[in-house]
């Protein structure tokens, strides 16, 4: 993947084989389990892969620090990011089982000792993180009002804890349904130009804001 070793040269070669492992592994299961569209398993680097590493230009994670990853599917942003951060403890959900077997089958054969999976919905959880993070799962006013009370105000990163939430297209009526606003929204293409990430943002709210 040169691409990546181009787009992200602070990525230690280590990390750069695990995450070509990583899209390797899903790309071996997508046909057994829809993981991604078909027509995007080719371009999975650019499409999948690219945004979810996208959080790393943004924020960084602390040791110890507790991140959830909510409505994961194949893994993204969650395992990309748990990759770059192997000292910090990440938490992968979704609703699916199926999904996240192979969630479980690829956290153990990358070898990652800093992930646990689950099958559950966000609202069922009872543990409270630092960070969560989320790949256009929902609408914002849903996915907030799943996760708002899973939120321990501090800094275990770079950033204030908080939500971290990648989304593309028009957020005008969202952003308009909520009470509060978002502490930043990052443009993509500000960090990939040449159309990598067209139209796609990370939007990022504070614990503190959400409480």
């Amino acid at each position: 993947m040169s691409f990546l070793k181009e787009v992200f040269p602070e990525i230690p070669q280590n990390q750069q084989d695990l995450l070509s492992q990583y899209c390797d592994l899903i790309k071996e299961w997508n046909p057994k389990v829809n993981l991604v569209s078909r027509k995007d398993i080719d371009g999975l680097e650019q499409r999948h892969l690219l945004p979810s590493l996208a959080i790393t230009k943004v924020a960084s994670f602390s040791a110890g620090a507790k991140v959830l990853d909510v409505g994961t599917g194949g893994g993204f942003p969650g395992i990309p990011l748990a990759i770059c951060f192997p000292q910090t403890q990440f938490m992968l959900i979704d609703s699916i089982g199926k999904k996240i077997g192979v969630v479980q089958d690829v956290v153990e054969r990358l070898g990652l000792e800093n992930v646990r999976t689950a099958q559950v919905r966000a609202e069922s959880l009872e543990e409270s993180f630092d960070y969560v993070v989320g790949r256009a799962v929902t609408a914002l006013p849903a996915f907030l009002g799943w996760i708002h009370n899973k939120l321990k105000v501090g800094k275990k990163g770079s950033l204030e804890n908080g939500v971290l939430y990648l989304k593309g297209g028009d957020l005008t009526e969202e952003l308009a349904q909520l009470k509060m606003k978002p502490e930043a929204i990052y443009s993509l293409e500000d960090y990939f130009p040449g159309g990598l990430c067209e139209g796609k943002c990370l939007v990022y709210f504070k614990a503190q804001d959400l409480a």
